[in-house]
């Protein structure tokens, strides 16, 4: 069955392999102890270190959860249409205001987006110069026999900077994403964007603060979840428990069978 990270709203993420690197390492000094969520609250942290000098303390205690569906990313994540209504509705169905909702869409100030602009209309209130300038970079029609999809940054100015430009992109009309540029536009979070534009220090202090809440999210602790041994895959016998107790007992030819489809899956 597919994984949540396999879905077509996260196909830019990257980066598995340096969990996966971190889960190893971890593993040889102190086995079971350290799960694949807590690495990943660690590593977002020091990302935002590494990229905008912020910094913040991270409780860990995280356990994994014990399935990963694709679904869960269409169900979970704010679309790059949504108003702004439908975005605080968005982040409040997981205990986040709307001024957390605004101060964390700031992460946009990094990263990449790939093209699929060839599919919509230009978005009428977009910058007329920027708006050129993206479509240099994501020629519409596309060559779909092209195997390189074109990227383009969502902060032009200062791309792997983590700063509150993204704020000043959003008044001159130069969000990349019409749910981005929809900040500016409605007048329930018009002023967020206008303060976070003009306080960086106040904005990166709200953003430290609601990176630790958007982290305490759904967590999984005490007895539920799993430490995993591999970060790709839940724990073999876990897998296990749901096998009718007869069917274990009688190590039959279809226990075998089905033991070979779970590690396959895996």
């Amino acid at each position: 069955m597919p994984a949540e990270k396999e879905s077509t709203m996260n196909k830019g993420v990257q980066g598995f392999e340096v969990i996966d690197e971190a889960k190893a390492a971890i593993e040889a000094q102190c086995p079971n102890t350290v799960s694949c969520a807590d690495i990943i609250a660690f590593a977002a942290r020091d990302s935002v270190f590494g990229a905008g000098g912020l910094l913040y303390a991270v409780p860990g205690g995280r356990r994994d959860g014990l399935a990963s569906l694709i679904d869960e990313a269409a169900e979970n994540l704010p679309g790059a249409f949504f108003n702004s209504t439908e975005l605080s509705g968005n982040f409040a169905r997981k205990g986040l205001s709307m001024e957390e909702m605004v101060t964390l869409s700031g992460a946009h100030s990094t990263g990449e987006l790939y093209s699929f602009s060839a599919r919509f209309p230009q978005d009428p209130s977009m910058d007329a110069a920027y708006a050129e300038t993206l479509k240099s970079k994501c020629p519409s029609p596309r060559n779909l026999t092209d195997s390189v999809d074109p990227v383009v940054a969502f902060d032009p100015s200062t791309p792997a900077l983590l700063d509150n430009n993204y704020y000043k992109n959003l008044v001159s009309h130069r969000g990349l994403l019409a749910s981005d540029q929809e900040l500016w536009s409605s007048a329930l979070t018009r002023k967020m964007v206008k303060y976070n534009r003009n306080h960086p220090g106040a904005w990166a202090s709200k953003f430290a603060a609601a990176m630790v809440k958007m982290g305490s999210i759904d967590v999984m602790a005490g007895r539920n979840g799993e430490i995993r041994n591999n970060c790709r895959a839940v724990k073999f016998r876990k897998l296990l428990l749901c096998v009718p107790a007869w069917l274990r007992s009688a190590r039959s030819k279809s226990y075998f069978k089905l033991e070979f489809y779970i590690l396959r899956a895996m």
